[in-house]
């Protein structure tokens, strides 16, 4: 490619970065695509599933806070995303149910985004590779491209009519996640690639975009404390999905959330508490139907269990809830008294009473040996909080107007969710496809 304006400038190479970039490339349009990693992908690379809800309403309810109009753009947007998936020869398998709320569809991620980095380079675009970027260009209050340091030291200045932000979110800074996040949150494993620090939230506040709603929270999982997270392999290998069906106690032995509400929202509750650690409890029954069992149908199961207990996680099988009282005290946790929560637990459920924090789903009692007990950690996979952004992807200042020349999407976008979830893939995928119909549009 030539000097001169490209018509976007793509700044991280994940699934919004990658889709937008192809996108435009697929279109005529001239395109150039940085990334500091050695090689493109993200965090994305570790998903397999792009999902959302089936419906607006649907989505609001599981999301009430989440900006309304971009809920809309992203339920709206997905049958026309996956088709695009498709379009490129990328198998998208049939729809499946996911969280019981969701719907989406499985597929090789890594099919689709070297499918996309391929159709960029193919159609004359740039992808460049252990590549930053130091600063974005402006000219009268309009982002006109960046600054970018070559892997060699250099700089090189790309102009371009549109840029757009796609770093991946800001979950791999201790001291952003302790600002954004919880105070607990510097020292919480990440569950994700390492390069997503924060560059893109930096570039856009710098150009005036604004930062969205404080305390929006973040994607996770729990995972078994202590243990790293070094191996991906391990992100969804050790994720303990099952605590929707298993009571979690904090330090003081009591429960403090609906367990039931989903995994991903028990690992934020469970950064507030103290230490941020606390024992997951589960019985043979749910041991046989969930710790053991596909999480999501397609995937083969696995004992979590085993799997943790392998890799060094405090974990104990107990044969009666009277061993509860003979928990090792280097654990720090009242066992007697977490014995007497789930005896009482198991009392009220069989009673008909309501339990407290409530359980609105799995009800059933916990009261079938041996009893399987972990130690959960919350671990960050990204954040929700983000630079704002129109239905277009179009960064938004404070003022709510849009800043000229500059799109966000994937996790450096805002306002989507607020202390819920409803896919990760999807939104990235949705926005930033709009993303390169903003850029392609000749206005």
């Amino acid at each position: 490619m030539g000097v001169g304006t490209v018509d976007l400038l793509v700044v991280g190479g994940g699934m919004a970065g990658l889709s937008a970039a192809a996108r435009v490339a697929a279109e005529g349009g001239s395109v150039v695509l940085v990334e500091k990693a050695e090689r493109p992908g993200g965090s994305a690379r570790f998903a397999g599933f792009v999902w959302t809800t089936p419906t607006f309403d649907e989505l609001r309810r599981v999301n009430p806070d989440g900006d309304a109009e971009l809920a809309a753009a992203l339920v709206d947007g997905f049958a026309d995303a996956v088709a695009w998936i498709r379009s490129l020869g990328v198998e998208c398998r049939p729809p499946v149910p996911v969280l019981g709320f969701g719907r989406g569809h499985q597929l090789d991620t890594n099919h689709y985004l070297d499918t996309c980095e391929r159709l960029i380079r193919d159609r004359g675009g740039e992808v460049l590779t252990a590549t930053s970027t130091r600063t974005l260009l402006m000219e009268n209050s309009v982002v006109t491209g960046a600054e970018c340091v070559l892997p060699d030291g250099s700089t090189r200045r790309i102009d371009a009519t549109w840029t757009l932000l796609a770093t991946g979110g800001f979950q791999g800074d201790p001291g952003l996640r302790t600002e954004h996040v919880h105070p607990q949150a510097a020292d919480i494993e990440l569950r994700a690639n390492p390069h997503s620090r924060g560059d893109g939230l930096s570039l856009g506040l710098a150009a005036g975009a604004a930062f969205g709603k404080k305390d929006a929270g973040f994607y996770g999982h729990l995972m078994p404390a202590g243990v790293s997270l070094a191996d991906p392999a391990r992100f969804v290998d050790l994720a303990l999905y099952y605590s929707e069906h298993a009571l979690l106690f904090d330090l003081t032995g009591e429960r403090f959330v609906d367990e039931t509400v989903g995994d991903h929202l028990t690992t934020m509750a469970l950064l507030e508490r103290p230490q941020a650690r606390g024992l997951l409890v589960a019985d043979a029954r749910v041991h046989r139907e969930w710790i053991s069992a596909s999480y999501v149908e397609g995937i083969p199961g696995l004992d979590k269990f085993q799997l943790c207990h392998r890799a060094g996680a405090r974990s104990a099988v107990a044969d009666s809830l009277e061993e509860f009282a003979w928990m090792p005290e280097e654990w720090g946790y009242p066992g007697a008294r977490i014995r007497d929560r789930v005896e009482e637990y198991n009392a009220g459920v069989r009673g008909g009473d309501e339990p407290a924090p409530g359980r609105l789903l799995d009800r059933q009692p916990l009261d079938e040996p041996p009893f399987y007990v972990i130690e959960a950690a919350p671990a960050i996979t990204f954040t929700f909080g983000g630079l704002l952004i129109d239905v277009e992807a179009r960064a938004l200042a404070a003022d709510e107007h849009t800043v000229p020349g500059l799109l966000v999407a994937g996790a450096d976008a805002g306002g989507i969710y607020r202390r819920a979830y409803a896919g990760g893939l999807a939104p990235a995928l949705v926005f930033g496809l709009a993303a390169a119909r903003t850029a392609l549009r000749q206005d």
